[in-house]
């Protein structure tokens, strides 16, 4: 549970940021997925997504977004929203501020979003700080936690019938560690969302 849904004392961690999204709805949800984009999995992705008429908001490397510039407008002309995912998929707390925001910045110039997520959700309490003053910093409230090696297709679409909640927002990836579950799991936790009145919002 601890890694399915954050502990308080990892809220406090990154004062300011969204970690939840309250007052928007009675069943709202918001599907977020991060690490591409890459065309071995973004584009699956996208197809699941518009075969129910649902929209993300999809946190982007950017170098992979260097790699397939094309694959960052087609998140975009499906009328998704994108944010920034640093550029080298750094963790904030194994390297410098300066450092840190070096790689923001450079992701930034390619990604153009004012959302940010940092990688593994770590941030120093400097980076955080100068963060927000440019991006919304958004988190997450449930991981399904497709990327492990640990966790089967069913274990996903399970985290998400346990952790769910209104206003949750939900991490996927869309990744090679994941679209292999993703096929099966990210239709499934869909329409069980949808099935439990749900409504997907976009952030």
């Amino acid at each position: 549970m601890i890694i399915e849904r954050p502990p308080r004392i990892f809220r406090w961690l990154v004062p300011g940021a969204e970690f939840r999204r309250k007052g928007e709805g009675e069943r709202m949800v918001y599907l977020t997925f991060d690490d591409g984009p890459i065309p071995e999995a973004t584009p699956e992705v996208l197809d699941i997504l518009d075969r129910y008429g649902v929209k993300a908001t999809f946190f982007m490397v950017g170098d992979n977004v260097r790699k397939y510039p094309a694959l960052l407008e087609e998140v975009k002309r499906r009328g998704h929203r994108v944010g920034n995912h640093t550029m080298h998929h750094l963790q904030g707390s194994g390297v410098t501020t300066r450092t840190y925001l070096r790689d923001v910045c450079e992701a930034d110039e390619l990604i153009g979003s004012d959302l940010f997520r940092p990688p593994h959700g770590w941030l120093r309490p400097r980076q955080t700080l100068a963060l927000r003053s440019k991006y919304r910093i958004v988190m997450f409230d449930l991981v399904t936690r497709d990327y492990s090696k640990h966790v089967d297709a069913p274990g996903v679409v399970e985290n998400v019938k346990r952790y769910s909640r209104p206003g949750t927002i939900i991490v996927f990836h869309d990744s090679l560690k994941s679209i292999h579950k993703l096929r099966t799991a990210l239709p499934e936790s869909i329409e069980w969302l949808m099935s439990r009145g749900y409504e997907f919002g976009i952030l």
